[in-house]
């Protein structure tokens, strides 16, 4: 198990995935910095925390997307002392849709988020860590990363970064003592649907994991030092077929899925 020695950060905290490793830590004794940008969610998720497993879980609410949104975040924990020796950099979101007929704005704030932030706090929390000599990061990626995504077509580009992101550090701090992992699930149910404006699929919808599974296999992954953790048998399938695959019919799965269209 990862050693506890500061608080754990998990970014997205205020619904889905970020939720649940949020509860998951605190039953481990973790104290905790909730960031989202929805204040009520992690003021009433912080009192649920701190009254159930008596940790300090306290909430940052912010717009991680803002190019000052990770420096900020890194000020507060500063200005009130906090060690963040976990990072969980789980905030991001889907859209879904052919690209060119796509909000263009909307799909700049996807990459923002999942790719800029993402990087940004790895970067600034990593080098703390780096320099103390211990710490981890869980970078959220998703089964999306081993594949292009017709149809999701940013989404699945910028979580293929992650996961390239991540292995490389993995390889670079690991001899500084900081873990990092990349967490690759697939199908969830969250609102991840319906912010990216995916419609139901029964194909999509039968695989579907809970958050707690998901959750469990990734700080499992995290504890034993594993950098990719592919969650669920259909998952890990998926993960390794497309590896073997011919590129135009992954492509063309990949579309009938998202896009109906034929194969």
């Amino acid at each position: 198990m990862v050693e506890q020695h500061g608080h754990a950060l998990v970014t997205g905290a205020s619904a889905g995935l970020g939720a649940g490793f949020a509860r998951a830590l605190a039953e481990r004794g973790r104290d905790l910095v909730l960031v989202a940008r929805r204040e009520e969610r992690l003021v009433e998720l912080g009192r649920e925390l701190a009254a159930r497993h008596g940790v300090d879980a306290r909430h940052v609410a912010l717009d991680l997307a803002r190019p000052e949104g990770p420096q900020e975040l890194e000020r507060w924990c500063a200005d009130h002392g906090i060690e963040v020796d976990l990072l969980v950099n789980n905030a991001g979101f889907g859209a879904q849709g052919r690209f060119v007929d796509l909000d263009r704005e909307r799909q700049l704030e996807l990459l923002r988020l999942n790719v800029v932030a993402a990087t940004d706090i790895a970067h600034r929390f990593g080098a703390h860590m780096a320099r103390r000599g211990r710490g981890a990061i869980l970078n959220v990626a998703s089964t999306a990363s081993f594949m292009p995504g017709p149809g999701m077509a940013a989404y699945y580009a910028s979580k293929a970064y992650v996961l390239s992101l991540s292995e490389a550090l993995a390889a670079e701090l690991r001899p500084r003592g900081v873990v990092v992992t990349a967490l690759c699930p697939g199908p969830t149910e969250t609102e991840f649907r319906a912010v990216a404006g995916r419609p139901r699929s029964a194909l999509l919808d039968s695989v579907a994991m809970q958050p707690e599974p998901v959750v469990r296999a990734a700080l499992a992954a995290l504890d034993r030092g594993r950098a990719v953790c592919v969650p669920g048998w259909f998952n890990v399938l998926c993960a390794q077929s497309v590896r073997v695959l011919p590129r135009a019919l992954v492509r063309a799965i990949v579309a009938r899925i998202q896009l109906k269209d034929p194969v």
